[in-house]
């Protein structure tokens, strides 16, 4: 599974340059995600009060080809916060969508398509977390943008394809661990910029 992320994140990153000589384009892309982890509309309507509990971030690189149907491969680092009581769990991981656009309306386009990732580091509170099921996992990305020349502004909702579990041991003892589903589930704002 290592081995086909590396591939993936490769050709990625080939693509987006190779193909930007032709025309096409790269560049970057930063935005905001709300996260939560398992049960995405569940972790919404708890945290309705506090909205700004479960904020994260991201940044990193795109590449794309064609115009009115396109390719967009994207690398990008993300970090991660999800509220539980009064601790946070946090990850850092890498992801590679790979995207399938259409111009439906002007500056508007619909896109998906499969999101790998790679987990970097996770912790719970101040413990790290050492026993993520599956560092490499696969989820699905779809959303909707608005292109302006050179700015993209896009929304999108991220989910895990499979349950991935961290375990770690709580206050209680040994013998109770805790789990907690690392399956991303976000919603993400994103702005890029064309190069």
């Amino acid at each position: 599974m290592k081995r086909l992320f590396l591939f993936t994140v490769f050709f990625a990153t080939i693509s987006a340059f190779t193909f930007a000589q032709t025309g096409s384009g790269f560049g970057i892309k930063a935005g905001l995600n709300y996260n939560a982890n398992g049960n995405y509309f569940d972790s919404a309507s708890q945290n309705a009060k506090h909205p700004d509990r479960n904020v994260g971030y991201h940044l990193g690189l795109f590449g794309k080809i064609g115009d009115q149907l396109y390719f967009r491969p994207e690398l990008i680092y993300t970090s991660t916060k999800s509220d539980y009581d009064n601790d946070s769990f946090k990850m850092q991981k890498l992801d590679a969508p790979m995207l399938v656009g259409l111009k439906v309306l002007g500056p508007i386009s619909v896109f998906g398509g499969p999101s790998f990732q790679y987990i970097l580091d996770s912790k719970f509170g101040d413990i790290t977390v050492n026993d993520v099921k599956n560092d490499f996992t696969v989820g699905l990305n779809f959303g909707i943008g608005l292109n302006f020349s050179k700015v993209g502004i896009d929304l999108r909702y991220e989910r895990g394809f499979s349950k991935n579990e961290a375990t770690f041991v709580n206050n209680i003892g040994l013998s109770n661990p805790s789990r907690i589903d690392t399956r991303p589930d976000q919603l993400i704002l994103g702005l890029s910029l064309e190069l």
